[in-house]
């Protein structure tokens, strides 16, 4: 796997898993998204707007968090097909020190740069 030694994939492979069950913690803790995190009741309209408001960021969070597992677990998926650790668009090693940082990442340092400036 990319010349990642492997106590180096281990300690990856572990901090996947472990941001993985923490986003699973979290997510259990708010809930699924589907329900209210704050039952709005007859006030003013003022606290009717923070009910929304509030209830409007419960379910970003819940969306945001569903996605970062589905991020997580394909990373975690590449352990077992071998491709771990390899760029998805040039097929060069991704380093260890940027996996480190960025256990999910999907691109090395040069194509996720020239990703960003295409962005822009």
């Amino acid at each position: 796997m990319n010349g990642l030694q492997q106590d180096q994939l281990a300690l990856l492979h572990s901090m996947l898993e472990q941001r993985l069950a923490a986003i699973a913690n979290s997510a259990e803790r708010v809930g699924s998204g589907h329900e209210l995190a704050v039952n709005e009741v007859e006030t003013s309209p003022a606290d009717k707007a923070t009910v929304r408001l509030l209830n409007d960021l419960a379910l970003e969070a819940a969306g945001h968090n569903a996605a970062q597992m589905g991020i997580l677990k394909r990373a975690l998926a590449k352990f077992d097909d071998g491709s771990y650790g390899e760029c998805e668009e040039c097929g060069n090693p991704i380093g260890f020190s940027r996996l480190q940082a960025r256990p999910e990442a999907r691109l090395c340092i040069a194509c996720q740069t020239r990703t960003e400036i295409k962005q822009k």
